[in-house]
């Protein structure tokens, strides 16, 4: 339910979140989401791919969806059991394939869609640290989506607010922040549009790392800000000190991406050495272009 309380927008969620039903079909907001995600960052790599010194052919990347889906889920599932509620789990060790109730964590997520990186650029003796810079570019597409599926879920709201903006996510409960339009708009929409712009504008493409370093340092602080006005997980309240579970999670990926970004900075560019036509028709082998193993 979508409606107005006190003059405030309110998100009650009552029963399942599910966007719509066909018969005995649900179209839930998550699998919209995950859909969304994976087309929409599948068009704008294509894309990508036309431009000088890509990663990897066309036809390489056909496959390489289907690992970077296996990668994201099983990832972002198994980081949520393992962190953020592993004793419920336990008790109820079926339910960790329920991935439609929600319970995805993003810093698993995102390391199973490296791991799916690694593992499938090994097996086609691409550079795996080029491909994850083309990859991170199109992440905040499926992120931003995640989260507004959050929102019309009526889950991992903020803390209360007297903001004119706050949102009632449960009937008798005080507005609370957005935190998920917040989350949106950071790590979705501003993120995206940065890294586009280091993509399409600059020679950040043809310095390995760099554009992984700039998003895995945006999206740390992004989400370190955000978690200020975030209401923590229920369960891990009084466990994780002065930070939140998220934050905590944050702050390596501040490190690690100003490593990535000075070391990327330091090495020479990578320089085009044939047509880019030419490394577009040839998926037979590792390209020759920047393709030795990260």
């Amino acid at each position: 339910m979508i409606d107005l309380i006190h003059g405030h927008l309110a998100v009650i969620t009552d029963g399942p979140p599910v966007l719509l039903r066909i018969g005995p079909l649900a179209v839930r907001w998550y699998a919209l989401a995950y859909v969304g995600g994976i087309l929409g960052g599948w068009l704008v790599l294509k894309r990508m791919l036309r431009r000088s010194c890509p990663p990897m052919t066309e036809k390489q990347l056909a496959d390489f969806v289907l690992w970077a889906t296996l990668g994201v889920i099983l990832g972002g599932r198994v980081g949520y059991v393992l962190v953020y509620d592993p004793a419920e789990y336990l008790r109820h060790p079926l339910e960790t394939l329920a991935v439609w109730q929600g319970g995805m964590s993003f810093h698993g997520g995102a390391i199973g869609l490296l791991a799916a990186t690694i593992l499938f650029c090994r097996r086609n003796g691409l550079s795996w640290l080029r491909a994850f810079d083309y990859v991170v570019v199109v992440q905040p597409i499926g992120q931003g989506l995640g989260r507004l599926a959050n929102f019309f879920n009526g889950e991992l709201w903020g803390a209360p607010t007297n903001l004119p903006w706050g949102v009632i996510f449960r009937l008798g409960d005080a507005p609370r922040h957005p935190s998920q339009i917040y989350e949106f708009l950071l790590e979705g929409v501003v993120l995206f549009a940065a890294l586009s712009w280091l993509f399409w504008r600059t020679e950040a493409r043809r310095r390995p790392g760099l554009l992984m370093g700039a998003f895995s340092l945006g999206f740390g602080l992004f989400r370190i800000v955000v978690e200020l006005v975030r209401e923590p997980d229920a369960q891990l309240v009084g466990h994780t000190g002065p930070l939140h579970m998220g934050q905590w999670l944050s702050l390596p990926m501040i490190v690690l991406g100003l490593y990535l970004i000075i070391r990327a900075l330091r090495r020479p560019l990578i320089v085009p050495d044939e047509p880019v036509a030419a490394q577009l028709d040839d998926a037979s082998g590792p390209l020759r272009n920047g393709a030795a193993r990260a």
